[in-house]
Order: C-alpha cells, then structure tokens, then sequence
C-alpha cells in the first residue's frame, strides 16, 4: 500500500511506518506489528483487522468541559463545510496509508456536515461517499464500518429511536437509512448501531418497557432495511451503561444478548465490545468479551482502554500488554472476529498537539495489540494454561458428571449422588500459578 496524498500533505515530514523489530529506537516504526509475520496459522494482519476512528482521529480538537480545542487541523481552512470535509477526506486517507492500516471508522456526521434539511444533509453524505470510495479503489484501503452519529444534535437529547417525539425517532430512522446506503455504497463489513442516549436520565417521567420496545423495532427496521439493499455484514451493538445518559439500555454485554434475543436479532446483530465501557460498567475487557464469545455474538472490538483514578470514558490508547494479551486469548480461542476487526476508537490527550502524536498513538496500540497475539498463542499453544482450566472441571468429563452436564438426569437423581459427608476435599483453583505463568510469557 503507497500512501495517499491529496493537494496538500498534511502529515509532512512522515512516510510510511515501517515495521523494525523490538530493539529499533525510531520512535516512528513498529516493533511488534509485522503484518505478515504468521501467528496461529494467520498473518498479523489478518487476525488483527485495525481499523482507525475517524472521529477521535480526525475530528477530535482536544477541547474538554473545561476548555477549548489545542489542535488546529491543517485542513479546516475553506469557508464552505463540504471542502473543508472533501480536504479533511483526503488527510484522513494520507494517515491511513503512512499508518499501513487496512480499516477505517465513521460516523455520518464525521465525514460529511449536516446541512439545514434532510435533504441538503444526505446530498453531502453522498457527495463525500463518492470521493471516499474513489480512495478506497486508489489506496486499497476498506470500510470496517460505518454508523450514524444519533446523539451530538440536540433533537436527541431524550434518545433517537426511543425517544418520546415520534418526530424525532423518524428522524433518526431518515439518518440510518442514509448511514446504511453510505455503509453499502463503501463496501461496508459491517454496521454500528450505539445507543448513546438510548436510556433515561429521569425515571419518574420514562416509560422504560415502551422506550425498549420501540429500540427493538427500530433495530429490526433497520436490519430489514439494510438486508433489502445487499448489506450483507453483521450488525453491532456497542454495550455502554451510562454517560451520557445516567441509564442506558444497552448496559453491558449480557443485557444487550439478551436484547436481541428478546427482538429476535440474534442471528443478524452481533456486539462491538469497547474496553473502556467494559470498565464503565465494572466488568473487565476480557469479561465482556468473554460473555460475547460464549453466546456466539463477539463481532468487533473498539480498542481503547480508561483511567483507573478517573470514573469516565477517557478513551485512551491501548498500553497495557497484560490487558491485550487476555483480549487476544479470547478472540483466537472464538476463532477470530470474523468481519470485524480492531477500531482505535481512542483520542490524543489534550496536551499532545503535535502531528506526529497521532502516529505514536496508533503505533503504540498497534504493537500493544500484535504483542499480545504473540503472548495469547505462546500460552494456547505451549503453556500449562490450557490443561490447568480444563483439569478444574474433570469430574464432569466422565461418569456421573458428563451425565449431568448432557442433561441426562432430574434433581432427585442428582440429590441421590450427594457425598455421604458434608466436609469434601477442597480442590485449588491454582489462580497465583496461573498468573505466574502469564508474566512468565509476558517477559520471554
């Protein structure tokens, strides 16, 4: 992949990151991240997918409750919104091809204005949907997915698809189906639908079950929709429990399976799981994968992580290799993430203003991640950890056991196989042995 370049080289000075292995000082070069080195039968590139947010990335200035933004953007300099979009396009898809990454992320409204009608704001959709897809065919790079921004316009401040207005969820439903066709007309793998202020602030005045009803059919709308024009991928949802509403309704990874069970979404949807919503809701990463892979429905990973010291969605880059390392042991142990990837969904700091600081980022998470591939498939294949997991339910391998866990008997035949003694020996669950062995891998 050569990298792009529009009119004017935004990121000059930058070429192509190259890959130069863990003893490279370049600040600006992967140490771990060889797309083509094999791991558990795939390239790197393969099993990883990264896709980059066009949001944080190309939207975010920095600006915080407490301040306005600390980056300028080279390409915010026309006077008309659809060229300032067409230029901050072209930027965009010069950082992809120097990064070498193969996906990217957008919400309408991050690629395209809003304009003072339906009409004028679909017409810009479209219009930058034609120049995107003009670089896709150029540079080779794909859509991961696309969605529709149901949350920044006032018009939402109580919701889109549950909200009280009928007017406002028809509005909301004109957004998706013209999110859908952009989705399409890209190449789309797959479509986001996160319900950021799809809840409750107030209980007293919210009608809970007619509010989730009218998200279920919204969502199988939605679905019927995408299907009738040849959208072919998964449908995601992204589990967050709060903020910016006090309550949202797609809590955690366990509500929104059963969600889409309930609506009968189960064999379209499946769930993009973000780290740092996962701590939101005070489970961990692994956790809430874990729960995805289980029910069949781990589609796609927004890769971030948060502040232990800080209670909200600080969206940072992925660091931590313990973190990554659980991450990856789940997703080869499901096989993959099948149309989905790795989305960066992650923003600079507000003090890193520097062009160059949104590489190291990316850069930074990209090794975070291939490092713990590395580690995951070291410990599936060569450690203990496999045996020391499937060891602790032995008893229901054979016997008794396996009848049990076949549902080959009732509960007075279960209550007839109780141990004579109350007191029973205790068998160690090895925990500390378990995570001795993974910082054993971490450091080989």
């Amino acid at each position: 992949m050569t990298y792009y370049t529009g009119k004017t080289e935004h990121f000059a000075g930058i070429g192509k990151i190259p890959f130069e292995g863990r003893k490279s000082d370049t600040p600006l070069a992967y140490k771990f991240y060889d797309a083509n080195k094999v791991v558990a039968g795939k390239t790197m590139a393969e099993h990883l997918r990264f896709a980059v947010a066009y949001w944080h990335s190309f939207c975010g200035t920095g600006a915080d409750p407490f301040g306005a933004g600390t980056r300028n953007f080279s390409w915010e300099k026309h006077s008309d919104p659809v060229d300032n979009a067409m230029e901050k396009l072209d930027a965009a898809f010069e950082f992809i091809t120097k990064l070498g990454v193969p996906y990217y992320c957008f919400h309408d409204r991050d690629m395209a204005p809003a304009g003072d009608t339906v009409a004028q704001s679909e017409a810009n959709l479209q219009k930058l949907v034609a120049a995107a897809k003009e670089r896709q065919n150029s540079t080779g790079v794909k859509l991961l997915w696309g969605t529709a921004n149901l949350f920044s316009h006032p018009k939402f401040m109580n919701g889109a698809s549950t909200n009280p207005q009928f007017e406002v969820v028809a509005a909301a439903a004109a957004q998706v189906k013209a999110a859908l066709d952009a989705t399409v007309a890209l190449g789309g793998e797959n479509y986001v639908f996160w319900g950021g202020r799809e809840g409750y602030t107030c209980l007293l005045n919210t009608d809970m079950k007619q509010e989730i009803e009218h998200m279920g059919r919204f969502l199988q709308m939605a679905r019927d929709y995408g299907r009738s024009i040849g959208f072919k991928g998964a449908y995601l949802v992204e589990p967050k429990p709060m903020e910016p509403s006090k309550h949202q309704y797609d809590v955690d990874a366990a509500t929104v399976i059963g969600f889409l069970k309930e609506f009968g979404l189960e064999n379209d949807f499946k769930l993009n799981i973000e780290a740092n919503h996962a701590t939101l809701a005070s489970h961990s990463f692994t956790h809430e994968l874990q729960i995805s892979a289980d029910a069949g429905m781990l589609g796609s990973i927004d890769a971030n992580r948060g502040d232990a010291q800080n209670g909200w969605d600080t969206d940072q880059f992925p660091t931590d290799i313990y973190q990554t390392t659980e991450a990856m042991m789940v997703v080869l142990q499901n096989g993959g993430l099948g149309s989905g990837g790795l989305n960066f969904d992650a923003k600079l700091r507000r003090n890193s203003t520097d062009a160059e600081d949104l590489f190291l980022a990316h850069i930074g998470g990209m090794d975070a991640f291939a490092r713990g591939l590395e580690i995951a498939d070291q410990l599936l294949a060569n450690s203990a950890l496999p045996s020391l997991k499937s060891d602790r339910y032995a008893s229901f391998q054979s016997g008794n056991g396996l009848k049990f866990a076949n549902g080959e008997m009732d509960l007075t035949a279960l209550a007839a196989l109780a141990p004579v003694n109350e007191e029973m020996p205790l068998v160690s669950g090895k925990q500390e042995l378990i995570e001795n062995i993974i910082n054993q891998y971490l450091y080989k």
